[in-house]
């Protein structure tokens, strides 16, 4: 059965997730927002694919999950239309990447400007794209991190809300390394998303000033 959590309280501002894959940080944000740790309720979890785990793990939180097809519409722009209607449809305020393997469309960006939020495996510039762990360790960078930014019409691009380096110990393996990334991922992330919501983000240009939280 699902769990009874924040998740389904009204009062809090609605998030919407899209998902590719196992859906660890879906996980995370689910996790902070049920301890309360994130002020914030995952309203819609969204995947394009079929068979991803963070389908699963969205229904188990009790959280409305459905796989939309990419297949299933003319191109990108359709098939971004059928996503923001969803996300409308749930009122999200905040749209939450999460291992999403999808570029958006200009459309989808332009709808949610300054509200969708990616993370990202690496200190962005650094080692953009969907191999950032083996190119990390392939340039043999002593250091690497996680990323979370604001996502806009490039990818891996935008500016950015939060950093924080890793670094990779001699022997480091993908495995490893994905480890340790995890688990400042996991942290960072509904630290990011939480710091948007409550409007401590001052976006200029490329650089983003953020406001201490209030005592």
């Amino acid at each position: 059965m699902p769990t009874k959590s924040r998740q389904s309280s009204g009062r809090f501002p609605a998030l919407g997730v899209l998902c590719s894959g196992q859906g660890t940080n879906l996980q995370a944000i689910l996790d902070a927002a049920r301890t309360g740790r994130l002020r914030a309720r995952v309203a819609v979890v969204i995947s394009d694919r079929a068979d991803a785990p963070a389908l699963a793990r969205a229904k188990r939180a009790g959280v409305p999950a459905s796989f939309v097809d990419p297949k299933a519409y003319a191109g990108r722009e359709a098939y971004d239309r059928a996503l923001i209607e969803r996300l409308e449809r749930a009122g999200v305020r905040v749209v939450c990447l999460a291992g999403f393997m999808r570029m958006l469309s200009p459309r989808f960006i332009r709808h949610f400007r300054g509200r969708v939020l990616n993370i990202h495996p690496a200190l962005l510039p650094a080692f953009p794209g969907a191999q950032a762990i083996h190119d990390a360790l392939a340039w043999g960078a002593k250091v690497t991190g996680v990323t979370v930014h604001l996502a806009d019409e490039q990818i891996d691009h935008g500016p950015i809300i939060l950093q924080e380096a890793v670094p990779i110990a001699p022997g480091e393996t993908q495995a490893t390394l994905l480890a340790k990334l995890h688990r400042v991922e996991h942290r960072v992330y509904p630290q990011a998303i939480q710091t948007l919501l409550d409007g401590r983000a001052a976006v200029r240009g490329r650089r983003v000033g953020i406001r201490r939280a209030p005592r």
